[in-house]
């Protein structure tokens, strides 16, 4: 682990990479022989972690804070493919395919990510199937986020707002005092998530907003109601 941090910072963080659903109900041996050589480091936001056509030579778990999956489009145009938060891992498919990687990673707030090397990575799916089959279930659950998400295309401007907030809650959603929080965001990446028009994203969260329907502080969204906010889903 990262050696300008203290001790119990670097075992909350050793610790913080062992309860990622890639480790749950594996062998205890196994999972310190794993991340033995994990290491540990604080970014500030807007870093980029991960540059597409990078090689793959670790695998990367975030222990606290957001990260954006990002990629270009044909006229150059940023598209956010996926936000991910505590307890996700990216950069998982390079290592696998021994082939470059194909998006840009990026923090969007104070970010704590550890890297596993990649030997260990594809050493531990050799040597533990489950770890496979946990790889396979996260795998899944991202590929239903993006087919619900692309489904929602077609749908009003509302919907679609509505249905970014939820995968934002799915994924990361921390029960507070007022309800469900999120990062509040940059309307920015919610317009690049959603499709929409930056200024089709703030109208819809004004409208949002003052409906209850959502509860904006400076650095949380709170949605106070959940099933609420699932019913303008059309």
């Amino acid at each position: 682990m990262d050696a300008r941090y203290g001790h119990r910072d670097v075992q909350d963080d050793l610790q913080r990479v062992r309860s990622a659903l890639l480790f749950k109900d594996l062998p205890e041996e196994a999972v310190i022989q794993a991340t033995s050589h994990v290491v540990s480091r604080r970014h500030p936001a807007n870093q980029v972690i991960l540059l597409e056509n990078d090689w793959g030579s670790s695998v990367y778990f975030i222990l606290d804070g957001w990260v954006k999956i990002r990629t270009y489009n044909l006229d150059g145009k940023e598209v956010t493919l996926n936000i991910l938060g505590r307890g996700e891992l990216f950069g998982e498919m390079a290592p696998l395919e021994e082939v470059p990687r194909s998006t840009d990673v990026i923090t969007l707030v104070p970010t704590v990510i550890g890297s596993l090397p990649a030997s260990d990575f594809v050493n531990l799916l050799h040597t533990q199937p489950l770890a496979g089959i946990h790889l396979a279930q996260l795998m899944a659950r991202r590929l239903r986020q993006v087919n619900r998400r692309l489904r929602l295309r077609e749908s009003d401007s509302t919907s679609r707002v509505a249905d970014i907030l939820l995968f934002l809650v799915d994924g990361q959603g921390k029960r507070g005092t007022q309800g469900l929080e999120i990062p509040n965001l940059p309307h920015r990446e919610l317009s690049s998530l959603s499709g929409l028009a930056r200024e089709t994203v703030t109208r819809v969260l004004s409208k949002l907003e003052k409906k209850g329907l959502i509860v904006r502080d400076r650095d949380l969204l709170i949605i106070p109601d959940v099933h609420a906010l699932e019913k303008l889903l059309v």
